[in-house]
């Protein structure tokens, strides 16, 4: 059978999940800095934006809501976007300093290994997740109570998708003050042309293209598949998206970290 049987596959998961966990904790400032950003959007943002844009009953929602309560979903996608980048970045890291060449080397598939490390950051962002939904809670964001248990298989599909994202974009990248470079470039527009802020039939109402651009983003589909979990319905189309993105993100990131045919473990200049 495959190295030391099911127990030493799960012995390596648990280790590579606990690596994961210590450096989360020993990190505590990446804690406050990912609560800090959806917070500032929906005590600063949220309030002023709540005069000017009113929004008209869109689905899930079955009445008017507020701005805040609109944005809210969009704002835990934020933040599994930041961690699934945040999570690349320190493995572009372990790449230049050797442990993730280390790791490579085991007995265990490449796929297992990536894919290890990949859930354990994951489950950090649902972590982060809910501690901003308790925050929400008592600013006056109160989704129904059984939303809080029926959003767990979408952060878990959408975080998945987007640290495969970033895992992919990591594996094409050499140098770690490159991929903060592309941090930017990426996260920014992922999340600003998307329906994380707006409704996408508003977005048509100013420009067709930029709703069109706004529909192909992952991460309104992400976006939409928490809003509609949050609230007990299932988006289908978000759900096959971020289903289908998750497979070519993280089978591209697989095959780059293959030594063989991609950049992500080959020697500088090699």
């Amino acid at each position: 059978m495959s190295a030391g049987g099911m127990t030493g596959w799960w012995v390596a998961f648990a280790g590579i999940s606990r690596r994961e966990t210590l450096r989360f904790v020993n990190q505590r400032g990446r804690f406050l800095a990912a609560l800090v950003r959806p917070l500032v959007w929906l005590f600063i943002f949220a309030a002023g934006f709540r005069a000017v844009l009113g929004l008209s009953i869109t689905a899930p929602y079955q009445t008017y809501v507020l701005y805040e309560v609109y944005v809210t979903p969009g704002l835990c996608a934020m933040i599994q976007l930041f961690n699934g980048m945040q999570s690349s970045l320190s493995m572009v890291y372990d790449r230049e300093t050797g442990a993730m060449r280390t790791l490579l080397v085991s007995p265990y598939p490449r796929w297992f290994l990536l894919a290890s490390k990949l859930v354990a950051g994951v489950i950090v962002s649902i972590i982060q997740v809910y501690t901003f939904l308790l925050i929400a809670w008592f600013w006056g964001i109160h989704p129904p109570l059984a939303g809080f248990l029926a959003v767990l298989p979408a952060l878990l599909l959408s975080g998945l998708m987007l640290g495969a994202m970033g895992l992919f974009l990591s594996s094409a990248i050499r140098q770690l003050e490159n991929f903060a470079g592309v941090m930017n470039f990426v996260i920014f527009p992922m999340f600003f042309a998307s329906s994380a802020l707006y409704p996408l039939w508003r977005m048509r109402e100013s420009s067709v293209l930029l709703h069109d651009i706004c529909a192909l983003n992952p991460f309104t589909h992400s976006v939409e598949l928490i809003r509609f979990a949050l609230y007990l319905q299932v988006n289908w189309l978000s759900l096959g998206v971020v289903l289908g993105c998750l497979v070519l993100f993280f089978g591209g990131a697989v095959l780059m970290y293959d030594p063989g045919r991609g950049l992500g473990i080959r020697r500088k200049g090699g």
